[in-house]
């Protein structure tokens, strides 16, 4: 396996781009002021205790269930790690998933089974990627004594419905969250896990194995700020505007000949009624995300986009086709 990513590439940063899932109203005023007063100039608290206070606080839990880290993708590698040597030898995640739980997998010679029962390690991911759907699977056909992950990084950019969970069983699973998305800096790392109710000896090993400061700063400035009344209220704010975007994009699509699934999210995936050259699309600055690394071939991840950059995607498209025909 290979690491697959949307956002910036060898070409730079996309001037339109579809290919992440990343807040489109954004960045967040709040937050983005955080980071422009971050103390870049001296080492953060090595035992972020100001920033794991707030988290808890937020998400009302006891302040030894919060364990940071420098990102999502930091915090799956390292959980994998800390499940291998807690003796998970056998993993298993949703058919379509994102790649980064696989390849923590990978590195550490864990084996994919199709079966969770059997499973020491389990993710899970609600909304999920690449569909953007309500639904966890498997919860109650999870082993005794299994890691078991649920990935919220899109529960924030949830433009309908709520979450399947019920408190009872958020508190018995790790739950994974990843802010910088809805926030709209995904430039900006950081990233948390909530231990579950009886996870203290796990979430102990993982804090252990951990580097030293893995919060930059900005990673700080930037979980602190999520958890603020003022950014909260400018993420509803948003998920109002991206409602009426998403309606809009879609029915562009569907004009082009587009068939688009359904889904509860800022993002949602699509198929084209003739093949889709990337090049030709980066070429007028815009770039989409195959859904090949994510289980999903002959589809493509759009996110949802201001109505300026839906001018862009129908643009180059319509470019295309007259190309073609």
């Amino acid at each position: 396996m290979k690491r697959e990513h949307g956002g910036t590439d060898a070409h730079g940063v996309p001037q339109w781009d579809f290919s992440t899932n990343a807040n489109a109203c954004g960045p967040c005023p709040v937050a983005l002021d955080a980071m422009q007063r971050a103390d870049a100039a001296h080492y953060p608290d090595p035992h972020y205790t100001a920033v794991k206070e707030a988290l808890a606080r937020f998400h009302q839990v006891d302040v030894r269930r919060i364990v940071v880290g420098t990102s999502a993708s930091e915090l799956i590698s390292r959980i994998t790690a800390c499940a291998f040597r807690a003796g998970a030898r056998r993993f298993w995640q949703p058919a379509l998933a994102y790649g980064d739980y696989a390849l923590a997998a990978q590195a550490w010679r864990l084996q994919q089974i199709d079966c969770p029962v059997q499973a020491d390690l389990i993710w899970l991911c609600e909304p999920s990627s690449p569909l953007g759907a309500a639904e966890v699977q498997c919860l109650q056909g999870t082993g005794q004594g299994s890691v078991v992950v649920v990935d919220r990084a899109y529960e924030p950019l949830r433009l309908t419905g709520e979450s399947s969970l019920s408190r009872a069983e958020l508190d018995a699973i790790w739950q994974l969250w990843s802010p910088n998305k809805a926030m709209g800096l995904t430039g900006v790392r950081g990233a948390y896990v909530i231990a579950p109710l009886h996870g203290a000896t796990l979430a102990q090993e993982l804090e252990d194995m951990a580097a030293s400061w893995p919060l930059g700063a900005h990673g700080v400035a930037l979980l602190q700020a999520w958890v603020s009344v003022e950014a909260q209220q400018w993420l509803i704010w948003s998920r109002h505007r991206l409602s009426i975007w998403k309606q809009q994009q879609l029915a562009l699509l569907d004009q082009l000949g587009w068939e688009c699934l359904p889904s509860v999210t800022n993002y949602f995936c699509a198929t084209a009624p003739t093949p889709v050259d990337e090049d030709t699309l980066r070429d007028h600055g815009v770039k989409l995300r195959n859904t090949r690394s994510l289980g999903l071939p002959g589809y493509w991840r759009l996110s949802v986009q201001s109505p300026e950059a839906q001018g862009a995607l129908r643009a180059a498209l319509m470019h295309r086709k007259e190309r073609v025909t």
